[in-house]
């Protein structure tokens, strides 16, 4: 365990750099600077902008500065909000994008392995064949026209929630239920393939052969590997949520990291696209990590291979 946790770090690190470069390289090769769409910026003003943000030092100057900026864990200001920080910004969007994500990934579980479930055990049925659609529409269905239609039904006719915005306690429920349907459409489809392949297995028919009942053989013997590929789905989807989804957040105007990395985007604001952009990188190593450790957990064959 211990090797598989270093080897995961050190290999960690050096993904989390590539993406560095690969961000940082990508941010300078674009044809404009953060300053340079400035209204009625002086001359003298834009130069003393690039000199306090380091833009006028060397390219790997530059990018020295930001690895050890943020390896320090001392982000720098962001670009296009003088004297705050990335850490300041992305401590007080975290919080609101992990509120959607949790109940979000909540909902799609609730859904999706019990519609999964439905259609392995009646393959080639009227029951397979609903589940089947049902899952599919909702992989279907993109989230900037499931959004706007819960809002419309559960906001302005039945006007339960706020259409848009982050005011309220219970702001989080519109916009959770939006990602929870879309994605429960893929753990649906996930659960309802792993289950089929894991109820074809011998030790399924042995225990069957035994007298166990369908109930436990489905539950207790064949869900928990049929599970494995569904894990393989949820490390990497629950670190794209708790980055904030940024079709649902502009949609729904919840000020998550979603909504930061499209405003970062469209402004220029070089620093904080970094920030959310290597939080998203540490988020999908440690989720595949966490995925990796649960699978040998439930199957001793797969084992941790550092």
């Amino acid at each position: 365990m211990i090797r598989f946790l270093l080897s995961r770090f050190l290999q960690g690190i050096v993904v989390i750099l590539a993406v560095f470069v690969i961000t940082f390289v990508l941010q300078k090769l674009s044809p404009t600077s953060p300053f340079n769409g400035e209204r009625n910026v002086p001359e003298e003003v834009r130069k003393t902008l690039e000199s306090y943000y380091g833009y006028d030092k060397p390219w790997l100057v530059q990018m020295w500065l930001h690895i050890k900026a943020f390896a320090t864990f001392n982000p720098p200001d962001c670009v296009k909000s003088p004297g705050r920080g990335v850490g300041e910004v992305i401590s007080q969007a975290f919080p609101v994008s992990v509120a959607l994500a949790v109940p979000a990934l909540l909902i799609a579980l609730a859904i999706g392995i019990p519609l999964g479930a439905i259609a392995a055990l009646r393959p080639n049925t009227f029951d397979d064949h609903w589940a089947t659609a049902t899952a599919t529409l909702g992989i279907c269905i993109p989230s900037f026209v499931l959004g706007p239609l819960i809002a419309m039904i559960f906001g302005l006719y039945l006007r339960w929630f706020n259409v848009a915005g982050w005011h309220d306690s219970a702001d989080w429920v519109l916009p959770s239920l939006t990602l929870g349907l879309i994605y429960s459409g893929y753990v649906a489809r996930l659960t309802r393939g792993g289950l089929r392949e894991t109820l074809a297995q011998d030790f399924i028919r042995t225990a069957r052969a035994k007298g166990a009942s369908e109930p436990v053989v489905v539950i207790r013997h064949a869900l928990k590997l049929a599970c494995l590929p569904l894990l393989n789905f949820l490390g990497p989807t629950a670190a794209g949520l708790l980055t904030g989804s940024m079709v649902t957040e502009t949609v729904f105007q919840i000020p998550g990291l979603g909504q930061h990395f499209i405003s970062s985007a469209i402004n220029r604001d070089d620093t904080l696209a970094v920030g959310i952009t290597l939080l998203f990188a540490v988020l999908i190593l440690v989720f595949n990590m966490l995925v990796d450790i649960i699978q040998a957990a439930l199957n001793p064959r797969i084992g941790l291979k550092s």
